[in-house]
């Protein structure tokens, strides 16, 4: 009986926070408050870590331009988001000088910031070279004389030999797709939550007047509650960004996971996706991705995914049902 009880308090605590407390131990007394108050914006790559590379350019480059042109969108457009790059310059965060640490370099101040929702800009690529690239193929076949057998039994013998023709292949493959972290990685997405509220002041629960023990099982339970609600948030960021390439006339792959796992997502404690703006292996899109008209319209398809993504979030009905209105026409 005992049991059932302090098992039913436990849950009615934790339902209290989640309903009461903006994640960060901040009241959220109103539905339609701003629920994106602080926006990571993580460029890919950087420093010791160029990513891929095109023809023309390399992917730590053009991840830091469109990346500085999405913060200043954000802050053209939403005045009061807070804005935190994890870099700002071509080097490793935190002078990091291995892979393991940039990453976690760039987890840990997108938790120390609280933030909301965490976007990583990154570049595709194919395993084919960048442009394109030779291949042969059998355009017919000839006579060949050869010799076959060794010692005393070799003798001379006519093959149809193959006669072979190179030929250039493009890279066609084009197009966009953004990634959220992998489902069953909770642990992972757990920790970082607990990072995230760590990070900033303790999480008080107002109905006993004494802080939240961020180590208790409850904790981890509480966690747990918010790690299905970030998915669901991830999934629902990352579905609108695909959806608003396309509607811009860009081929979009959709959202997806990775089996492996993505470290950056996995260990943000918020809404994290990696969006992944085309593929530098093709001539024409990494023309695209370097020129200003392509950078400010992949920077305004984040942003019209990110207008329709606060709305949603913050009630904003009569928004939410004009995008519908225009998406149907």
């Amino acid at each position: 009986m005992l049991r059932t009880v302090s098992g039913f308090i436990i849950s009615f605590v934790i339902l209290f926070l989640l309903t009461s407390f903006h994640p960060g131990g901040e009241p959220d007394q109103n539905p339609r408050s701003p629920k994106i108050r602080t926006l990571i914006i993580d460029p890919g790559h950087g420093g010791l870590f160029p990513g891929t590379r095109g023809l023309i350019s390399t992917e730590k480059d053009v991840t830091l331009d469109i990346s500085l042109k999405l913060g200043e969108a954000v802050r053209k457009n939403f005045p009061a988001v807070k804005v935190v790059f994890t870099r700002t310059t071509d080097a490793c965060v935190n002078n990091a000088t291995n892979l393991h640490d940039d990453l976690h370099g760039r987890a840990q101040i997108a938790n120390q910031a609280k933030g909301d929702l965490f976007i990583s800009i990154h570049c595709n690529a194919t395993r084919q070279p960048a442009g394109g690239y030779y291949e042969k193929r059998v355009i017919g076949h000839k006579k060949k004389l050869v010799y076959v057998g060794r010692g005393r039994k070799k003798r001379k013998r006519w093959v149809n030999a193959p006669v072979y023709e190179s030929y250039w292949v493009k890279n066609t493959r084009v197009g966009t797709e953004t990634y959220i972290w992998k489902a069953g990685k909770q642990e992972n997405k757990n920790d970082a939550i607990n990072e995230r509220e760590e990070g900033g002041e303790d999480v008080t629960d107002s109905a006993a007047g004494e802080a939240f023990d961020l180590t208790s099982p409850e904790a981890r339970m509480r966690a747990a509650l918010y790690e299905k609600k970030y998915f669901d948030n991830s999934a629902l960021f990352a579905t609108l960004v695909e959806q608003s390439f396309s509607a811009a006339g860009r081929q979009s792959y959709g959202v997806k996971q990775r089996d492996v796992g993505i470290q950056v997502l996995q260990a943000t404690g918020m809404p994290s996706v990696l969006i992944e703006v085309g593929f530098l292996s093709n001539k024409e899109e990494e023309e695209y991705l370097n020129s200003d008209k392509g950078q400010d319209e992949v920077v305004q398809n984040i942003i019209d995914a990110l207008k329709r993504y606060k709305d949603q979030l913050e009630g904003n009905t009569d928004t939410i049902e004009a995008a519908a209105a225009d998406s149907s026409k």
